[in-house]
């Protein structure tokens, strides 16, 4: 396995087979946006979502997927030309993965791609890891969902920042409030079903916690899109409060905890978490 690695992996703390599974997932995640720096991709898209704020943020919590969006709406974009340089920015560093893009039946406006490696395999050859491979099932599956909106809103600011590791490189990102903005998206409108998405809840925390405000103006823009909201909605701080509100009323914030639970090494985190907890906090919302 390639040195660099190990030196990323001395930036964690691992004492359990599924902090040492995050950590090679997220070592994995850093390593691709590399490859996709060095095709060019962010002369096209911008990274958001939960993995963008744990990477370029240091969010305490692991995320899955690779989020991201167009600076122009493109149909015909397609992410096949930039998945051979992530396949062989990977290897290059020692994993053996397959990418592929995903072939829906019917077309939307995400362009959708998966990493994927042998769990076990990986944890084996890492001398870091080594001694939780024999815990691992020997067909576990790493899996790391590439997204990117094919169609977007573009009300959004974006701009550069640094990753220093596997080596120093750019990557062009919204701003804060924009990545305020896509996740308060979420939040209000996901379809759960029967899976509350409690990473949604717990990065609104965060984000609170930093004082980051929220771009209104992209927000709207993407909920009336998305065909989730009308132009009179969400004009204002007060609207948006009120649909929080209403959202979280319909909320089991116990099944939302437990979505969570696996990517948060301090639990007592999420010990507050209640109805009243997430109306009160909501007070401290602000807006740009």
């Amino acid at each position: 396995m390639n040195p660099a690695v190990t030196e990323m992996l001395s930036r964690y703390e691992i004492t359990t087979t599924g902090e040492a599974e995050n950590a090679l997932k997220e070592i994995i995640q850093e390593i691709a946006l590399l490859g996709l720096h060095r095709a060019k991709f962010f002369e096209k898209a911008a990274f958001y979502g939960g993995t963008a704020l744990r990477v370029l943020y240091r969010l305490p919590r692991y995320s899955e997927d690779l989020d991201f969006t167009l600076f122009a709406p493109n149909q015909k974009f397609s992410l096949t030309p930039y998945l051979s340089a992530v396949e062989k920015e990977l290897a290059a560093y020692g994993f053996q993965t397959t990418i592929g893009i995903v072939d829906k039946k019917i077309k939307t406006e995400i362009e959708s791609a998966f990493i994927k490696a042998n769990t076990r395999i990986h944890l084996l050859e890492i001398e870091a890891l080594k001694k939780y491979g024999p815990t691992n099932h020997k067909d576990s599956k790493l899996q790391i969902k590439f997204e990117v909106d094919t169609d977007p809103a573009i009300s959004f600011q974006s701009e550069t920042q640094y990753l220093l590791s596997p080596i120093s490189f750019p990557i062009i990102s919204l701003k804060k409030p924009d990545l305020f903005a896509g996740k308060l998206h979420a939040l209000l409108y996901r379809s759960w079903k029967n899976r509350v998405k409690g990473r949604d809840f717990y990065d609104y925390v965060w984000y609170l916690k930093n004082s980051v405000p929220v771009r209104l103006e992209y927000l709207r823009d993407k909920a009336i899109q998305s065909g989730h909201a009308k132009p009179t909605d969400l004009k204002d701080l007060k609207q948006l409060k009120e649909a929080l509100s209403r959202r979280f009323k319909t909320v089991d914030f116990e099944n939302a905890k437990r979505d969570v639970a696996s990517f948060v090494k301090n639990q007592s985190e999420l010990e507050a978490w209640s109805l009243d907890f997430f109306l009160k906090i909501t007070e401290m919302l602000g807006v740009v």
